[in-house]
This record gives structure tokens, sequence and C-alpha cells, in this order.
């Protein structure tokens, strides 16, 4: 199967580059690193949020068919690795869409953002008022860290890994405390980056549960290595990072665990010339214009080891509060960045190989912090309704393991075209999905509340 000629035009539309400020301070990555073998083990993570963790709610709107509640909590992320977090993303903010008038159960999906769905605006057009309307359910929009004060396109590599920590911890708090207000069945869903991260959150969660994501896969290492967002990667300063600073090679390429089947392969694709929106589409100049405006486009030493024994030791405490977790923090003391160890001539940065080797760096760091096969499995995959796109040029599936090895009894349910098309036209086919999860739930799990 090709890839969708749209989604490759669509591209080339958008300036903007990723990881600008390139992979993110070592030190980081290797917290980051630490925390993922916590977090990927549903077990040892079990009680790191406890179970009446507060949850505020500041504002509600009163409208015909529905209320919205806004509301916000502080990222579990910030108590467990402090610092890691940019200050304005330390409190989670959200939105509650709740139907005035139930059709059956009380039923809530939360829906996790994709790259560049910022605030709540297009999930709440697209996704929750129409889910109101069909199937009486409410949504719980949650807002990607990172994505305050427009901040979309990611700085550095590391900070997609934060978000990651952030929304499967943030995920928790709110399952919980939906559990707590009386709601059920709950799920979760998302389209693109959003699919990977309520994935990953439904590794982490306890009990069975719908989970619904609509154009991701099994890792996000595809998308940012061979994907037409690979283009738009800042390469040139990733390879001149690596290049000066031998920690990336010499110490954190050790840290990274995945060795599975797909593991540091690579086959990018160039990006071809393609034709106009207009044409692609099928649609007039002025149509193709408003469809566009709805387009997503798919976005030191020993502190490891602290952080290994504060979680340990929080884990085997089952009902230590939160407070104890205060305990652990960062070294605070100024880091020296400054290259070191290995040589910085123009003929070592120009080395014929820096970019492929750059390419398999950023696939073992992205498998390692991504990859489904790094994590718990979902407690019951039968619940698993993914929706992929047949030809899509974001999220390739080459070469990459299925979400079918990794979760052999999920459903996956394939669409005609690419990435863009999909999300532009298939938005009740992405609905639908999540109520045929609910009910399979329901039919499964009728007693479990």
């Amino acid at each position: 199967m090709g890839v969708s000629r749209l989604d490759k035009f669509y591209r080339r539309l958008l300036l903007t580059k990723l990881f600008i400020g390139g992979w993110g301070k070592p030190e980081d990555l290797k917290r980051i690193f630490e925390f993922r073998k916590i977090i990927g083990n549903r077990e040892k993570c079990r009680f790191l949020v406890p179970e009446n963790y507060p949850v505020y709610i500041n504002k509600t709107e009163d409208h015909s068919d529905c209320q919205i509640h806004e509301g916000f909590f502080i990222s579990p992320l910030e108590h467990l690795v402090p610092g890691i977090l940019p200050p304005e993303a330390v409190n989670a903010r959200f939105q509650f869409i709740v139907p005035k008038r139930w059709k059956k159960n009380r039923p809530v999906c939360i829906h996790l953002a994709g790259t560049g769905d910022h605030f709540f605006w297009r999930r709440r057009t697209l996704m929750a008022r129409p889910m109101i309307k069909e199937a009486g359910m409410a949504s719980l929009l949650l807002e990607n860290p990172y994505y305050i004060l427009l901040r979309s396109s990611l700085k550095n590599v590391s900070d997609l890994f934060v978000m990651g920590g952030a929304l499967i911890l943030e995920s928790t708090v709110l399952l919980r405390w939906l559990e707590r207000e009386g709601y059920w069945p709950l799920g979760m869903t998302g389209i693109s980056m959003g699919g990977y991260m309520s994935s990953l959150a439904v590794t982490n969660w306890p009990k069975p549960i719908p989970l619904i994501p609509c154009l991701s896969w099994s890792t996000a290492s595809s998308v940012f290595t061979t994907g037409v967002l690979s283009k738009a990667v800042n390469w040139t300063e990733l390879e001149k990072q690596y290049a000066i600073n031998s920690v990336y090679e010499e110490e954190i390429i050790k840290l990274l665990e995945y060795c599975g089947a797909d593991s540091f392969k690579m086959s990018p694709e160039p990006v071809k010339q393609v034709d106009s929106l207009e044409h692609l589409l099928g649609l007039s100049g002025e149509e193709a214009e408003t469809r566009r405006g709805l387009l997503v486009d798919p976005e030191e030493g020993g502190a490891g080891d602290r952080l290994h024994h504060l979680l340990s030791s929080h884990v085997n405490s089952h009902g230590q509060s939160l407070d104890s977790l205060q305990s652990f923090h960062a070294d605070n003391t100024p880091r020296d960045n400054t290259p070191r160890g290995k040589n910085t001539d123009s003929t070592k940065y120009s080395r014929p190989s820096l970019h492929r080797e750059s390419i398999s760096f950023m696939k073992g760091v992205m498998d390692e912090c991504t990859h489904m096969a790094n994590f718990s499995v979902p407690v019951d995959t039968s619940l698993i309704i993914g929706v992929q796109a047949k030809e899509d040029a974001y999220i390739p599936r080459t070469g990459v393991l299925s979400l079918q090895e990794i979760w052999p009894e999920c459903e996956v349910r394939y669409l005609n075209g690419g990435h863009i098309s999909a999300y532009l036209f298939k938005q009740n086919v992405f609905r639908q999905a999540i109520y045929d999860a609910f009910d399979r739930f329901c039919l499964k799990y009728p007693n479990l509340h």
C-alpha cells in the first residue's frame, strides 16, 4: 500500500520545525529514562497517584444540551520528578462536557489531544458535542503539557517524553476522580499523537477499560524517522549536538532497553513533488480553504538512582502520602552543558555517517519512551479498537511491530486514504469505534463499577 499524496503535500505547507532546541539536556534524558522503567510497569506505579488526588472545578458554563466544566489539578509528575515540567505546565487543565440528559448509564470518554490541537475547541466541536447528541456520552478533554500559551512546537526531543509521562499520570488522576464522582463506564481515546498518549495511559490503568486510538500505531519512532514529519525535524541541530557531546552515544545510548524485532530499522523515503491541495481533496478552492482550517498537524549523575529508590519505596508503602513524594528533589546545582569529550573540529562534525547515526539514535530514544512493547499490556486488550488510515504517511507501519502483535486481542479498523483525509472526513468513524468499544465493555463487565 502506498502513502497519501495529500499527507505529503500538507506537510510541505507547514513551515514549523520540530525540536529546534535539540535533544534536551542529557541529565533530563537520564531522569526520564529512569522514570520510564517505573511507569512502564503497571504494578510498580500502581500507588504513585493517591486515590483521593485533589481535582478542582473553577468554572461552569450552561448550554442547551450540556454543561461545560473547566478544571485543573497539579500534575503528579511535578511531585515525582520535580522541575522536569516547564512552570506553565505544572497545573494540568481540562474541560468536562456533560450532557444534561443521560441516555444510558453515565459514560465518559477522556480525549487526549493531537499535535497542534490547542486548548479544547477542536475536540469539543468535532467529537464531544456530536457524542452528546448521538450517544448521550460525556467527554473530558485534557490539555497537553507544553500547549499552554500555544507552545505546540516541542523545543526538545526530551519534551515529548516529559509530555508522555505527565499525560499517563494525569489520566490516572482523572479516571480516579471520575470513578469517585460515580461516572461509568470510562474510556480513553485520541487522534494521532493523542492516540499514542491514550494508549500509553491505558497501559498504566489497573482495570479493564475501552481504548480507541485513532491514527496512531505501536511506536512514535517511525513518525520522526521515516514519516513525512521527519522532514520537519531540525536534523542540523540534532546532528551538531550528537557530534560535539559524547554523552549521547557513550552514555545515553546504553540506557536504551528496547531491543525488539523492529528495533533500529531504518528505511527513510524522500518526499516527492505532489499536486495542489484542491486537486488532492477533490474540492473547490473555497471548500479546500474551509477544510484547511480544521487540519491537524500530526506533533546528573545519581539522579536516576535516587528517583528509582524514591519510587520503589513509594510503591512498597502502598499508603504513603503525597507529601512524602516532595522529599525527592532534582539536583539544583548549576549544570555545565559545555560539550566535552568529543573532537569538535569540522572533520568530526561532518563525518559522513553523522546523519545516519542521529536517525538511529532518534529511533532508539523514541522506542525507549513510546514503544508499546516497553509498557505493560492493558488489562483487557479485547476492549481496544484502533482506527488506522491505509495510506497514512504520518504514521508509517512498515518495519515496526503491529498493535496486534503486541496486543493480540485488539481490533484494528482500516480506512481508505491518508492521515489528513481521515482526520477531515472520518470523525464519525472514530466516534462509532468509541461507541462500539464502550458497548463491548458493558456487555463483558456489566457489574464492574
